[in-house]
């Protein structure tokens, strides 16, 4: 008996049906290759030693991974990788453009220098307990949320990167650790809680969570759709992951109490994770809404730099100084996002990748700082210069950057900022990190006077010099530091091709929609 033929199915406007270039896996190698180290490190967690070389190589791959997609990206312009041949928007994509793909280098750098910090810092113990195993999900939950393309795995992946930042901070168990991780805690969940509401009123909105879907189409919807109460949510969502003011009051309160080298990974990565999702969401996906709240941004931006100067000129242990100094350096960030000219954008993008290799190579010093003289309190330090003339010359050079301070890094994206306010006519914001700039310099003036230039207290005279593998990842990153500062052009070029993409992101959309529309 014969029976209809069925007809079959034409999917190839949903599947992907030529393969993959190779080339294109690089986009997701820096997610999957941390993910599988992390993995094989709890494995073999009763061998530290062995642990620590692989965290190390695996690291290094990271980064030289990272670099060889940046150029590709430079090269060829944005490039997408769909999951299980499903094309956007049905399928989960993986989109990098020069902004994502320069941000994730930079947090490699900075994740090499603190994984190389760790082997002096970190004991048997706390290798033991996982640390080197929850360095590498942490950046995979960074290197996710810098290359997704999709809202909702931007949400997964700022999740895999709190999981594995809760433990981070709390190994050792002190008490002081567990206090400080409540804090930090609660308050990042309370964003990840509205980060997600705004994922689910927006995909209800576009039918959609693919970043390109969404650009095409939140010109078209108008004053149809909510659009304002979503810019509303994930502005509130993303300045609390990035401590912006008024809701910065838990990143002073946890930054200083787990080690030091914990600290200094988070002040290198995580607020520039949130200050990341706020750019690409407000400015590539929702910029008129970004328009009409620039106000309130740059109030908000300028808030927090000068409030943040001033905090840190309050502080006596270096540890809650330098957690005032991340504060402030993100209200730089926000002027940027509130101009948002392609000079204000390239300038944002400059400050934050500037931001993520001072920020953690000031934490390390807090860390020498305090093991040449037995305290993180200013009242008691002293002599440092005498100790170790080669890590006060570093250290120096870092403080002079962190002020924005020629001939380092900070002076570059400082000087674009001021130019890009001066340019719109907001003389205040100009003034505003000019006068955080000089609020900063005073603070870190006196930590130099006090702590280095004063002589040593009697208590310590019993420390001794430092060895040279703590100071290894300070020299690579103060080489950074100094080769931005002199040679600023390379790194202006993808800034500034990074702010035209996300003003114009008809190639981020043509990468991942050929056609020029979603099937």
């Amino acid at each position: 008996m014969a029976t209809p033929t069925q007809p079959i199915a034409d999917l190839s406007a949903a599947l992907l049906t030529t393969p993959v270039p190779i080339a294109h896996w690089l986009i997701i190698a820096p997610v999957v290759l941390p993910l599988a180290l992390a993995a094989i490190l709890l494995i073999i967690r009763a061998a530290p030693r062995l642990q620590a070389a692989i965290a190390i190589s695996g690291l290094a791959l990271l980064a030289v991974i990272d670099a060889a997609l940046l150029r590709q990206v430079v090269a060829d312009g944005p490039v997408t990788m769909v999951m299980g041949r499903w094309l956007p928007p049905f399928g989960i994509a993986f989109t990098v453009d020069v902004l994502g793909a320069v941000m994730t280098l930079t947090a490699a750098a900075a994740a090499l220098a603190g994984g190389l910090y760790a082997l002096v810092d970190v004991d048997d113990a706390g290798r033991r307990h996982g640390f080197f195993p929850l360095l590498l999900m942490l950046m995979a939950g960074v290197g996710g949320a810098f290359l997704t393309g999709d809202l909702f795995n931007l949400y997964v992946w700022f999740e895999v990167l709190l999981i594995s930042s809760f433990g981070l901070l709390i190994i050792g168990s002190g008490r002081v650790q567990i206090d400080g991780a409540m804090k930090y805690a609660v308050l990042n969940l309370i964003a990840t809680t509205l980060f997600l509401i705004a994922v689910g009123i927006l995909y209800a909105v576009f039918g959609t969570l693919n970043m390109a879907d969404i650009a095409t189409k939140a010109g078209e919807l108008g004053d149809s759709a909510p659009l304002m109460t979503l810019a509303c949510l994930f502005l509130l969502a993303f300045a609390m992951k990035a401590a912006a003011f008024p809701v910065n009051f838990w990143l002073p309160a946890s930054y200083h109490t787990p080690r030091i080298v914990v600290s200094a990974l988070f002040a290198g990565l995580l607020t520039k994770v949130g200050i990341y999702a706020l750019i690409r969401v407000l400015v590539m996906l929702l910029p008129l809404e970004r328009e009409q709240l620039s106000l309130l941004i740059a109030v908000a931006g300028a808030a927090t730099t000068v409030l943040g100067a001033l905090g840190a000129l309050a502080q006596d242990d270096i540890r809650k100084l330098l957690g005032y100094v991340v504060i402030s350096g993100i209200g730089n960030m926000l002027i940027g996002v509130a101009i948002a000219t392609t000079g204000a954008l390239s300038g944002a993008v400059f400050y934050a990748i500037h931001a993520m290799l001072v920020m953690t190579a000031l934490y390390l010093v807090a860390g020498q700082a305090a093991f040449l003289g037995g305290s993180y309190s200013l009242t008691r330090l002293g002599g440092l210069y005498r100790r170790n003339g080669l890590f006060a010359a570093l250290s120096l050079i870092l403080f002079l950057a962190a002020c924005g301070l020629p001939p380092f890094s900070g002076f570059w994206p400082k000087l674009i900022l001021v130019k890009a306010s001066l340019d719109v006519g907001a003389w205040w914001l100009a003034a505003a990190i000019l006068i955080a700039g000089f609020v900063t310099t005073l603070a870190f003036g006196r930590v130099f006077l006090l702590a280095y230039w004063r002589p040593a207290t009697e208590s310590a005279e019993t420390y001794v010099a430092i060895g040279w593998r703590p100071l290894l990842p300070l020299i690579l990153l103060c080489a950074l530091v100094v080769g931005i500062g002199i040679l600023p052009e390379r790194l202006l070029a993808l800034t500034q091709s990074a702010a035209a993409e996300l003003t114009d992101p008809y190639a981020y959309i043509q990468s991942v929609f050929p056609g020029g529309v979603a099937p």
